[in-house]
């Protein structure tokens, strides 16, 4: 990828980040949501945008991306302001499922009970 496609995908990835922790006043949305990646297409037409939440509540994610896409007129209006583009791309949210995944994956190992073996973090 290119240096403009680059630096134009994190511009978006921070913008929107800040428009949905600052500006959104959606009590349905999470305080725990983060834009995990964006990737705008060449033609800067459309723009994907990967969310992630730090949970595993299908559901609740499911309803954030709702009403994300339902908020892609307020959020493309704020990020015309905060970001210099001749066009604004249309925005597609989805759940980013690699992020997800790792969630559950963090949460399962934290609830194991692993006893450590006896010598564990001696320097023999």
């Amino acid at each position: 990828m290119s240096k403009r496609f680059d630096r134009a995908n994190s511009q978006l990835q921070k913008n929107i980040a800040l428009i949905l922790q600052n500006k959104m006043n959606d009590p349905r949305i999470s305080p725990f949501v983060y834009v995990s990646e964006v990737n705008v297409t060449p033609d800067f037409q459309y723009c994907k945008v990967k969310i992630a939440l730090d949970s595993d509540d299908q559901k609740e994610l499911e309803e954030t991306i709702k009403v994300l896409q339902k908020s892609e007129g307020f959020i493309k209006r704020e990020l015309a302001d905060m970001v210099d583009m001749p066009h604004m791309p249309k925005l597609q949210f989805e759940i980013d499922k690699g992020t997800q995944a790792s969630i559950r994956v963090n949460e399962i190992l934290k609830t194991l009970n692993i006893p450590k073996e006896e010598g564990e973090g001696d320097d023999e």
